[in-house]
């Protein structure tokens, strides 16, 4: 499957934006490496990865924190190469340990989103916020911080509907980066 990977790199004059190839990338702090060395005085870095529509990843890097990881479908994810780096064991609630039991913890509630921007939306209805784990025990839809764009104006429901099923993952990432206003950007260097 073909795949697509770009680092946008926070600035001072907005965001600079650069295809990048995940060939030599085995782990998430390879990826995270990859980050921050296109970071600009520990500015934000995104890495946006799409797998042939199957599947989108968006990684946030914030200079040596740790990287925080959303994956729109997380079994489509396991089955590529790519998949792996960013489903990592404490992604998938493993942290070294085969219990499984505890996964809503590891989609944000959209709920949480109403405390983190000060809004809310009464008439939202509530979700549950984690995915149906598959016989492999790998949740199959999405995956990690939903709310890790919230400080670009960014919403955890906005990056949730991004991810429903029959989402187009090359056309969710255009609309996220449309909202961080580096759009026609990503799509001159896809």
């Amino acid at each position: 499957m073909a795949y697509f990977a770009a680092l946008l790199a926070r600035t001072e004059d907005g965001w600079d934006v650069s295809e990048t190839d995940l060939d030599d990338v085995e782990t998430l702090a390879d990826l995270a490496d990859l980050a921050r060395e296109a970071a600009e005085d520990e500015e934000t870095v995104l890495v946006f990865i799409e797998q042939e529509d199957a599947w989108f990843a968006v990684v946030r890097v914030d200079g040596e924190e740790d990287p925080r990881v959303f994956v729109s479908d997380a079994a489509a994810a396991s089955r590529s190469a790519y998949g792996e780096i960013v489903l990592t064991e404490e992604l998938l609630g493993r942290d070294g340990e085969d219990d499984l039991d505890d996964l809503d913890h590891l989609v944000v509630d959209l709920d949480d989103e109403e405390t983190s921007t000060g809004t809310s939306d009464e008439d939202d209805e509530d979700s549950d916020s984690a995915a149906p784990v598959g016989s492999d025990g790998i949740p199959s839809g999405p995956l990690g911080d939903a709310g890790l764009l919230i400080d670009f104006g960014f919403g955890a429901k906005e990056l949730m509907d991004l991810a429903a099923e029959g989402s187009v993952p090359g056309d969710a990432l255009t609309d996220i980066a449309d909202a961080l206003g580096c759009g026609e950007v990503l799509e001159a260097v896809r």
